[in-house]
């Protein structure tokens, strides 16, 4: 990026600092929306890079063999974007009685919860699971999906989902909301009604959730994967952004 470049990304993400926060979503930039949206989504890259230090291997093999991803002791993909779905299941929840990489590396990271470092990641320790429809582009920048599961719309901010999605097209991902907008969370799969009955019937415990618990419980987000993995489905989905980490 050369140094116009940068100064003009610096203006506008300071733009949006001064001024967003007074101003509705209508009276905002595209510019500087997305301005505001790189920064905030290189954060949480680095973010979600840091939090992989906090998970042992025996604890990633452990969630890659529960989504069908290894033979004995040796990890099978058809793609390394596979294992992001182990990481994010690894990262973002844990069982009752242990902690989330997540929090574990919010408490040693100590940022100040002023700071958009601090902002990305307590955002990101809030971050839901969600099944998200494509309602239509957002007039500012990026779409207006509805949540499924937990019911309203959610102003969604993602460069690549905008470019490709068609309206109509249904996701499980997880959503974490930093700014007005919300971001995914770095995972995404593509579902319909019958992946979520397969879902559901893959794992029978689900069925004792109400509709409005199933989509917290975590082993509904596992399940969800494993049979989009199983199904195929993932060969449809080319990341733009990866929360792999090499090494």
């Amino acid at each position: 990026m050369g140094s116009a470049a940068i100064a003009r990304w610096s203006a506008a993400v300071g733009l949006w600092k001064d001024n967003a926060v007074a101003r509705p979503a209508a009276e905002l930039g595209r510019a500087e929306v997305l301005a505001r949206y790189r920064h905030l989504r290189e954060i949480s890259k680095q973010h979600h890079s840091a939090a992989l230090d906090f998970l042992s291997k025996d604890a990633v093999m452990s969630q890659a063999r529960r989504l069908g991803l290894t033979q004995g002791k040796t990890l099978i993909l058809d793609s390394m974007d596979d294992l992001n779905l182990a990481f994010d299941l690894a990262i973002h929840t844990a069982p009752k009685d242990r902690s989330r990489a997540i929090d574990r590396y919010a408490r040693a990271a100590g940022l100040s919860p002023e700071s958009d470092e601090g902002l990305v990641l307590d955002a990101m320790r809030h971050a839901r699971f969600a099944i998200i429809g494509i309602l239509r582009r957002h007039d500012v920048a990026g779409l207006v999906v509805e949540d499924v599961f937990r019911g309203g719309e959610v102003w969604l901010v993602d460069e690549g989902l905008e470019s490709s999605l068609p309206d109509g097209a249904t996701l499980a991902t997880r959503l974490c909301t930093p700014e007005r907008f919300a971001m995914t969370a770095g995972v995404l799969v593509p579902i319909d009604i019958e992946l979520i009955e397969d879902a559901i019937a893959d794992t029978p415990q689900l069925l004792r959730n109400r509709r409005e618990q199933l989509i917290d419980d975590r082993r509904f987000a596992e399940a969800i994967y494993r049979v989009a993995l199983a199904s195929g489905v993932m060969e449809q989905v080319a990341y733009q952004d990866t929360i792999s980490k090499a090494g």
